[in-house]
């Protein structure tokens, strides 16, 4: 591999390839803590709408305890006594639920009357910020902060006043378990860090705190409806050890794609290169052509020329009909060289020429008759169409006759049973269209693609310059020739030559 192929091999393979991958592993990176972030978001809406719907279960609970023990409340004077069927709900009650970790009557002045168990019965609730809240609005409050039982159990009350006559006639007080709560968010979701915090960001309490800080990627913050709460749910870095899988895979896939696109690149540059080289040795022989034609076509035109007067002062001393026979044929072949020695020329100096601007239809008017005399002498029907609009083209004058003569007699040669030659000459906008169509038996395929190759030749006395030589005349004068053939349906030929402006006429 050379120096060339290693960089096409690194822009093509090496760096598309890294790049592709690095870019494989961010997209797998980013999916994965989008999926992250939807699980954070399902997990923090499930605990939110499950602490709402615990939360306002417990309100109800305790508001229908209110109602249903209202009757049994004797008021006393100042004292509040509870008859011994309160305490057989209220122990009923938390036998039956296990969130509850006691519930508890109170009087009006926060002193325990009956409850559950003895936790509460040396303590006055008066000053509790629930109680008071409860008391003033007259209806359930809820500590904002956990509390911690003697029994070294963490709580949180809920208070409810018991109403009479639209007066607080006791307090009613629920502790909820908080390893209840903990066990029930731990159960629906043990991967994830749960805590809540009231409207002071103080902590009330928090569910796997084992997850380390430092690694905790994304959270997730949203408020409780049934109290001032926030829910926080945090989760860990995603590892991304399972990413290196996916990325390998495709590394690999991308990998294989890649070299197959850098082989196919590889091919397309052999292919260009072996038609550059075969374009480099056409011009080789073009140019070999040009050396012999340059060396010695006038040294060959000298002796034909000596040739072709002592043949004529021969022909005037001999004139017996064989001997013009023989002179005849002497004279054609004379012919014949000159006009290869000519083709030789033309292709040995392209640019030994004068180039002048004129009307193509003048080059048209001169050629008419001796074309239309050698269709009438193949018996082939001529048609000519030419545009009344002036054709100004920068030609060699003679140059173009001769290609449009030798394409006239291409056609009218391929045509030996006879048939149809069109010439159209057509103007563009910027290009003047010449066409020549015969209706011979066309060109086949395989030929079609080596009918401009010098020495190529599909007649028996051809010398495969012909159409060399056309060529070279028409792009000398900035123009293009193409033939267009199928094998059975005759032969067109496109010349496309610029048009010029009739001021630069000479």
């Amino acid at each position: 591999m050379n120096k060339r192929e290693r960089s096409i091999y690194f822009f093509i393979v090496v760096l598309p390839a890294i790049l592709s991958i690095i870019g494989c592993y961010h997209f797998l990176a980013e999916r994965a803590v989008e999926q992250q972030r939807e699980k954070l978001e399902w997990a923090a809406t499930l605990h939110r709408n499950q602490l709402d719907q615990f939360i306002n279960e417990t309100k109800v609970s305790m508001d229908i305890l209110a109602v249903s023990t209202e009757e049994e409340v004797q008021t006393l004077g100042k004292k509040i006594q509870a008859s011994d069927k309160v305490q057989t709900i209220l122990k009923r009650m938390v036998g039956k639920d296990p969130r509850y970790g006691g519930i508890y009557i109170l009087d009006f002045e926060g002193n325990l009357l009956i409850g559950t168990n003895d936790l509460l019965k040396q303590y006055n609730l008066r000053n509790k910020p629930y109680i008071k809240e409860a008391l003033l609005t007259k209806d359930t409050a809820v500590s904002d902060e956990a509390e911690t039982l003697s029994n070294n159990q963490p709580v949180i009350a809920i208070a409810t006043p018991v109403m009479k006559d639209e007066h607080v006639e006791a307090i009613l007080v629920s502790h909820i378990r908080l390893d209840y709560l903990k066990n029930i968010i731990r159960m629906l979701t043990p991967e994830y860090s749960v805590s809540i915090e009231n409207a002071k960001q103080i902590p009330i309490f928090a569910v796997n705190e084992r997850l380390n800080s430092e690694e905790i990627e994304q959270t997730v913050e949203y408020p409780l409806a049934q109290l001032p709460w926030n829910l926080i749910v945090k989760i860990n870095k995603s590892d991304e050890n399972h990413l290196l899988p996916l990325t390998l895979l495709f590394g690999v896939a991308i990998i294989v794609l890649l070299h197959i696109i850098f082989l196919l690149v590889k091919y397309m540059m052999l292919k260009r290169q072996t038609k550059f080289e075969r374009m480099q040795q056409e011009a080789q022989k073009l140019e070999l052509i040009g050396t012999l034609a340059a060396s010695t076509a006038h040294e060959i035109r000298n002796p034909l020329t000596g040739i072709k007067g002592l043949v004529q002062l021969l022909n005037e001393k001999y004139n017996h009909p064989e001997d013009e026979f023989y002179f005849d044929v002497i004279n054609k072949e004379i012919g014949r060289i000159n006009q290869i020695v000519s083709e030789f020329l033309i292709l040995g100096k392209p640019t030994a020429q004068k180039i002048q601007t004129v009307d193509m239809r003048e080059i048209i008017f001169d050629l008419n008759p001796l074309i239309r005399s050698e269709a009438n002498l193949y018996c082939i029907e001529y048609e000519l169409t030419l545009p009344e609009q002036e054709l100004w083209v920068r030609v060699n004058t003679d140059q173009m006759k001769q290609v449009l003569l030798n394409l006239t007699k291409n056609a009218f040669e391929a045509m030996e049973e006879g048939g149809k030659l069109s010439l159209n000459v057509l103007k563009g906008e910027e290009n003047c269209y010449i066409t020549i169509a015969d209706t011979g038996p066309g060109i086949t395929k395989e030929d079609l693609e080596l009918i401009f190759k010098p020495f190529f030749t599909s007649k028996e006395n051809g010398t495969g310059l012909g159409l060399v030589v056309c060529k070279r005349i028409i792009e000398s004068f900035d123009g293009v020739i193409e033939v267009e053939s199928e094998f059975g349906f005759g032969t067109v030929v496109n010349i496309i030559l610029p048009l010029q402006s009739p001021y630069l006429a000479e």
